[in-house]
């Protein structure tokens, strides 16, 4: 039994002050009430931060400025102060560290592609799991993030994108990854609440789309039946890194209160709620867990399943003593897999240049 310390919904000690973000449509009207002015008001603000993603109180005229100003003191306290971006890839991959308002620091990632432009977003700074081929595990976890500090950093690649300031220009955010800092399920109840910031339809939310969110983890069981039960679509994505309990145990510690069996049948009654199929990740490490019998095993294991194998080249990070398996090791494990009939890929990877790839995030002043 891990004595890793999993805890779900701690309390807002060292949380930002309430934000706008933070409320469902519903509770922001109510929140408005309670600071004197009509809850129509509350309808207006959604609409700029939301509909049209302002996040100036100054800059939402059809206001009157004494209310503006109360309400942009009260409803929107700043999150997200950038530090840096640095790019790579001619310009399409965009990492940012942001400082938080008590002095923490995340990163999130932007990324376009031919047919989707896809933000990485952080849960949670640093990160508890303690995996140890990942910079941001070995880092630790600092503390939560608020439902607000997530979706803001969603809104804010939506506002880059929105601007044309990256390469190729104007275009409009698809897609959300929860794979940057952070184990998303570990804080559950705020992550859940910026899931559905995320796709009601504005005013309400930003209006993205369920199918084009995906949600990892690296196995927190009772989370993912809470997700499946949740009223959600999203994608699920399982970091294993490992077929068998043995090596599954040093490289994802919490496999040692969550096994492989009990993983993956939670990720099947995702998939059986959902009619989704789930990711499996798995990041190629030379002589870890790259031979051709664990090829064997994952395969096996997985046939029949509702589950697609994304293969991950471990990316470098300093001082580790793990590196990428061969590319023909990682194309005979690729050949192996697919032989049981499940669906494998090699994920494109991106930002390695920036340490802005997975598993590199350490969020460094």
């Amino acid at each position: 039994m891990t004595s890793l310390p999993l805890v779900f919904d701690p309390p807002r000690r060292g949380l930002p002050p309430r934000h706008l973000a933070d409320l469902s449509q519903s509770e922001r009207r109510d929140a408005v009430a309670e600071l004197g002015e009509k809850p129509f008001r509350a309808d207006q603000l959604s609409r700029h931060y939301f509909g049209r993603l302002e996040n100036n109180p100054d800059a939402m005229t059809d206001l009157p400025t004494g209310v503006r100003d109360k309400l942009g003191q009260a409803l929107f306290p700043p999150l997200l102060t950038e530090v840096r971006h640095v790019e790579t890839d001619s310009g399409t991959t965009r990492k940012t560290l942001w400082k938080l308002h008590d002095g923490t620091l995340v990163e999130s990632v932007l990324m376009r592609y031919k047919d989707r432009l896809t933000v990485c977003v952080s849960s949670q700074a640093g990160c508890g799991m303690a995996c140890p081929f990942c910079a941001t595990g070995q880092g630790g976890l600092t503390r939560n993030l608020s439902t607000a500090e997530i979706v803001e950093q969603v809104a804010a690649a939506a506002r880059v994108a929105a601007a044309g300031e990256l390469s190729g220009g104007v275009v409009r955010l698809s897609n959300v990854v929860f794979m940057g800092m952070g184990e998303p399920l570990a804080n559950y109840k705020r992550v859940a609440a910026a899931l559905h910031r995320m796709v009601e339809p504005a005013p309400a939310g930003l209006g993205l789309s369920q199918r084009h969110i995906t949600m990892s983890t690296v196995g927190l069981v009772p989370a993912i039946h809470r997700l499946a039960d949740e009223g959600l679509n999203v994608t699920l994505a399982v970091s294993l890194h490992a077929p068998d309990d043995e090596l599954r145990d040093t490289l994802v510690p919490v496999n040692t209160r969550w096994n492989v069996r009990e993983v993956l049948e939670a990720a099947d009654e995702y998939a059986a709620r959902t009619g989704r199929r789930y990711s499996i990740e798995y990041a190629m490490i030379r002589n870890i867990n790259d031979q051709g019998w664990r090829a064997d095993l994952l395969g096996e294991l997985l046939s029949g399943r509702l589950a697609h194998v994304n293969l991950i080249p471990l990316n470098p990070t300093p001082g580790s003593k793990w590196d990428a398996s061969p590319k023909p090791v990682e194309e005979e494990f690729v050949r192996r897999v697919a032989a049981y009939g499940v669906s494998i890929t090699v994920r494109d990877t991106r930002g390695r240049e920036i340490d802005g790839a997975c598993g590199q995030l350490a969020a460094k002043g």
